[in-house]
């Protein structure tokens, strides 16, 4: 690991240990000036805040070119009962998260976590079943749990965020990428 990002990640680690007790801490500068920082807030995020904290340091871990921290209110995490989880962006890396509680009782909450703030983050879902691919949703099945991007992911989100200026790439919701929950007399 390079060291600067070697530090961002341990700042980050820091930061979300800091937020876990309550605390409060001062960001410190990028390591880098190509790097862009997301933040976020999980003020609205109940019992989901834990895990976007943990997809923010899987994707601060993964990707060079941003810094995904506590530091405002760019991307919102709010959770729902029913609907679906989506991701509405605004613009690259700014826009909410809604994750469905009933989806995450059957698919993993990290998952679709790490997942819907890939579409903040730039990604389109690619519904090809393939557990390993993080943008690949629900169609990977109630038992894939893997939380982390490809290696072709996170280039891409890199890629996209190495460039300025980065805030008119695009808005949009992304639905779909979760099964409606099963109902009672339903099978699916």
């Amino acid at each position: 690991m390079r060291p600067s990002k070697l530090l961002r990640t341990l700042a980050t680690l820091a930061a979300v240990t800091t937020a876990a007790l309550g605390l409060t801490a001062v960001q410190a500068a990028p390591a880098s000036a190509a790097v862009r920082n997301v933040c976020y807030t999980t003020a609205q995020a109940g019992p989901y805040a834990t895990y976007a904290d943990q997809a923010a340091a899987i994707w601060n871990a993964r990707t060079a070119n941003i810094n995904m921290a506590k530091c405002g209110s760019n991307l919102r995490i709010l959770y729902t009962t029913g609907g679906g989880s989506y991701a509405q962006r605004t613009s690259l890396g700014n826009g909410r998260v809604v994750i469905d509680t009933q989806q995450a009782q059957q698919y993993s909450p990290l998952r679709i976590m790490t997942h819907e703030i890939g579409h903040i983050l730039g990604l389109p879902d690619n519904y090809n079943g393939n557990c390993a691919i993080l943008m690949s949703g629900g169609s990977a099945g109630t038992s894939c749990t893997n939380s982390n991007p490809s290696s072709a992911e996170a280039a891409r989100v890199d890629s996209l965020f190495g460039f300025a200026p980065f805030a008119t790439t695009g808005a949009g919701v992304f639905t779909g990428s979760w099964p409606a929950p099963a109902t009672a007399g339903a099978q699916r």
